[in-house]
C-alpha cells in the first residue's frame, strides 16, 4: 500500500517540477527577448543625410582623388628608389625606367591639380 501512495506523491511532485521547469524556461525566453530588444535599441544609430546631393558627390570625388594621390606618392617613392639603385649600379635601362616611374608618380600624385588647372574638373 505504501508504494501506491508513493507513486501518487511522486506523480504530483513530477508535475510540480515540470511546472517550475516550464516557468523557468518561459522566464529565460522572456529575458532573452528583452536582452535582444535592448541590444537592438542601444545599437541603433541615426543616419544623417545631406540636404544637397552635390555635396555627397564632391565628398566622394575628394575621397577618390586622395586615394589616387596616395598611390601616386607611393609610385613616386618607388621611382626615386629605382633611380638611386640605377645610379649605384650604372645601369642605363634601369635609370630610364626609374625616371619614367618618377615622372609617372608625379603626374598621378598631382592629377587633381593638373585637371583643375586645365579646367577639366
Amino acid at each position: 500500500m505504501n508504494t501506491k501512495k508513493n507513486n501518487k506523491a511522486s506523480k504530483v511532485n513530477s508535475k510540480a517540477t515540470d511546472l517550475t521547469q516550464c516557468s523557468c524556461n518561459v522566464r529565460r525566453q522572456y529575458w532573452r527577448a528583452a536582452a535582444v530588444c535592448a541590444a537592438v535599441l542601444v545599437s541603433a544609430t541615426p543616419a544623417f543625410a545631406a540636404n544637397d546631393p552635390l555635396t555627397i558627390v564632391n565628398n566622394l570625388s575628394d575621397f577618390i582623388f586622395s586615394i589616387i594621390k596616395a598611390l601616386g606618392v607611393i609610385i613616386l617613392g618607388w621611382g626615386i628608389v629605382q633611380v638611386g639603385m640605377s645610379i649605384q649600379s650604372h645601369d642605363a635601362s634601369q635609370r630610364t625606367q626609374g625616371f619614367l616611374c618618377l615622372f609617372g608618380g608625379l603626374l598621378i600624385a598631382f592629377a587633381k591639380e593638373i585637371l583643375t588647372s586645365i579646367g577639366a574638373v
